[in-house]
């Protein structure tokens, strides 16, 4: 596989694989730098590349794994208290009124466990169907379903209660 090649494969899947990596360690150049390793590891298996069904499915899960390991390594033990992406609070409510609560969302997904934070990023942000997202995280389709329904209530039920709305 040439140069070329591997950039017009790989190149497009290039921010989901960022937001799955920012949305798992918060950390803009954590993110960074996780998307930069996958591809170096892609690389270097260039060659196996072709023999995957699905190069962007593989590739989401090789980010999803190298990221889960990185917040599990001794290295990564401040990664969310140490990183700069945290915003005053004066800012965060100027973004929920701008933004009409979607930055909110995402807030709250930070909060979430990791399998339904990162379901609910394939699923409702990236747009996977439920058959993708169950090879990517090796799952069953009824595991993702409940994971996501079980984050998509802890959202909706978080916002309730942090802006007292009520549900006729």
């Amino acid at each position: 596989m040439t140069k070329t090649e591997f950039t017009n494969l790989v190149l497009p899947f290039k921010d989901k694989l960022y937001r799955l990596a920012k949305r798992i360690l918060v950390s803009q150049d954590e993110a960074e730098d996780a998307v930069q390793e996958v591809f170096l590891k892609l690389w270097r298996g260039k060659e196996k590349i072709a023999n995957y069904k699905s190069p962007e499915a593989f590739a989401i899960t090789m980010t999803k794994n190298y990221c889960l390991d990185r917040l599990k390594s001794k290295q990564a033990s401040n990664l969310k208290i140490v990183h700069s992406n945290y915003q005053t609070s004066e800012n965060i409510e100027k973004n929920i009124e701008a933004n009409d609560g979607v930055e909110m969302v995402f807030k709250i997904m930070e909060t979430l466990p990791e399998q339904q934070k990162i379901v609910l990023q394939l699923r409702d942000v990236e747009q996977f169907e439920f058959s993708e997202i169950a090879k990517m995280l090796d799952s069953n389709e009824t595991a993702i379903r409940v994971a996501l329904s079980r984050a998509r209530k802890t959202v909706r039920d978080t916002m309730i209660k942090k802006y007292n709305y009520g549900i006729s």
